[in-house]
């Protein structure tokens, strides 16, 4: 099973976004498991209402979800850790630098040039605009990661 986790810093804005749009990606796909969360986030807090509305336009649901820290045991069940930005990256490998081969910065896959090795931005308090903006990043980096989680996929041996 590909068990994926995206990470920002409080699991309301970025993440949450990132974690519906790529389950919606794999929908077909039954060995994906999809997750998302903080470097700093509080647990138990809805997401941004403004994620929530974009990700309802999508006909995604994201008015269940329920922010939460990054722990060890996320990291140990991940098979991949995506970092919205090189503060979250640095965070993880900081915390967890067992885990160091399976955290990626979540644009360094992308092939545009614009868009690669940058963070995605955080639009946290920003209106709806700088959440659609964000999306529309997030929609142009998640078939790249999707495309390497499917290159270099080697499932373990029982």
């Amino acid at each position: 099973m590909k068990n994926v986790l995206f990470v920002c810093t409080g699991n309301t804005c970025r993440s949450p976004l990132a974690e519906v749009l790529f389950r919606d990606l794999v929908k077909d796909a039954t060995d994906y498991e999809v997750g998302s969360a903080g470097v700093g986030a509080f647990s138990g807090q809805n997401a941004s209402r403004h994620s929530v509305t974009l990700a309802k336009n999508k006909g995604l649901d994201l008015s269940k979800h329920q922010s939460r820290a990054v722990t060890i045991d996320l990291i140990e069940n991940a098979t991949h850790i995506f970092a919205l930005g090189r503060s979250h990256l640095a965070a993880l490998l900081s915390d967890y630098p067992e885990a160091e081969d399976k955290i990626y910065l979540l644009s360094e896959f992308t092939a545009d040039d614009r868009l690669r090795g940058r963070d995605v931005s955080d639009p946290f308090g920003g209106d709806l605009e700088e959440y659609r903006e964000m999306q529309e990043h997030l929609e142009k980096l998640l078939p790249s990661i999707h495309a390497f989680i499917e290159q270099t996929w080697k499932p373990t041996q029982p």
